[in-house]
């Protein structure tokens, strides 16, 4: 990943989490670790805004049920902070790629 995209996707993470913002850049695997820490906390406290959050950044369903199942091969937590980490991840790579040039011209336009 380039920096870049891992700098927008950390942006993405703290913006759609509401985690405070951090002193300095942390590599794919801080901000993987940073948010499984995060995800726990909300599975044990806040598990159906969790859900919903989920469900707003278009995570598949199946995957999601996956992850928070007993035959996933790793922590729920875990799983479903690479699942997040994966989709904003595209996000952040979507936006830098599809970014939207000045619209010249439509200043004095009246909508």
């Amino acid at each position: 990943m380039t920096n870049d995209t891992l700098a927008n996707t950390t942006e993405l993470i703290i913006r759609d989490f509401e985690l405070q913002p951090l002193d300095r850049p942390l590599s794919e695997e801080e901000l993987l670790q940073l948010l499984a820490d995060h995800i726990a906390d909300m599975i044990e406290h806040r598990l159906e805004f969790l859900l919903s959050m989920m469900y707003r950044l278009d995570i598949d369903e199946e995957k999601v049920s996956y992850a928070l199942s007993p035959y996933s091969p790793e922590p729920a937590n875990i799983g479903l902070a690479r699942l997040v980490l994966e989709r904003q991840k595209q996000r952040a790579f979507t936006k830098q790629y599809y970014k939207q040039e000045g619209l010249d011209g439509l200043d004095g336009l009246e909508l």
